[in-house]
């Protein structure tokens, strides 16, 4: 029988297990008896060397993948499946690049049936949000990856989700660009008072972003540390390079890079090992 948390707002991962059968019979533990709690309103990132089970787990809050075990509940409901309570952001905006950015933040909304004045409103709003005014009616495939991604925030919000989830949403972005949209997500973020789950492979933005650090451990994947940051925060307040360059930012960066190090450094001397064998 699943324990029973505190049905508080939010998300609840309670025990979740996540197995894959993979060719040859052989059986890929991807998560192991993973529990996490999320308030409503939190911002919180995951981290972890590849093969830790991050996307897989967002892939079941997203309700794309059902638990081999375990449950997963929003506001005190079982996820069994997607829902218009949650929102997903990929790596690659996945927008229909021949449409205008306006027809692209308008497609939840007028699939919902929403009223014409109602969709033009949401719309207008949002494009201003993710400071895009005046592309409206530039078709996706024109704008940057930059701009791409911020369609696809504004896209995602259209819906009014009470939940984003993001998948490496900044992953293919340059240096310069990943970092401005780093605060627009911490503006939105702020604006809004959405929760949101973001998975990242940089110790940097996870850091930065989340009010609370989850680091996965792999093999199986599960919860390795959880931290609780104040760098958002003061993110909102003062310039992202006087956040990143000040020494408990610093010093927190070098702590989390070497426990992902080790890590990796264990995964390969047991690949090793099992390649001699």
């Amino acid at each position: 029988m699943l324990s029973r948390p505190d049905a508080v707002n939010g998300i609840v991962v309670d025990r979740v297990s996540m197995t894959f059968a993979a060719p040859g019979g052989v059986a890929v533990h991807a998560l192991d008896k993973v529990s996490l709690q999320i308030r409503e309103g939190e911002m919180v990132t995951v981290l972890g060397p590849s093969g830790c089970g991050k996307t897989t787990l967002l892939n079941i809050l997203a309700g794309f993948l059902a638990p081999t075990s375990g449950e997963v509940r929003l506001n005190g409901h079982a996820v069994r499946g997607p829902g218009a309570e949650r929102g997903m952001v990929f790596q690659q905006g996945a927008l229909f690049e021949w449409m205008t950015v306006s027809d692209n933040v308008a497609f939840g909304p007028r699939m919902a049936g929403r009223k014409r004045s109602e969709i033009r409103d949401i719309v207008e709003l949002l494009i201003d949000r993710v400071g895009l005014r005046g592309f409206g009616q530039k078709p996706v495939y024109q704008l940057s990856g930059g701009m791409q991604q911020r369609v696809a925030l504004a896209r995602c919000l259209a819906n009014d989700p009470d939940v984003v989830l993001m998948d490496e949403p900044l992953g293919a972005l340059d240096a310069l660009t990943r970092e401005k949209m780093q605060g627009l997500v911490l503006k939105l973020w702020k604006e809004t008072g959405k929760t949101i789950v973001l998975i990242t492979h940089s110790v940097e933005e996870a850091l930065f972003l989340g009010e609370r650090l989850i680091v996965m451990a792999p093999r199986p994947g599960r919860i390795e540390g959880e931290y609780r940051l104040p760098f958002a925060g003061q993110a909102l307040e003062a310039s992202a390079r006087e956040v990143k360059a000040s020494a408990p930012f610093v010093g927190m960066r070098e702590e989390i890079l070497s426990m992902i190090w080790s890590m990796e450094d264990q995964i390969m001397t047991h690949d090793g090992a099992r390649d001699v064998r």
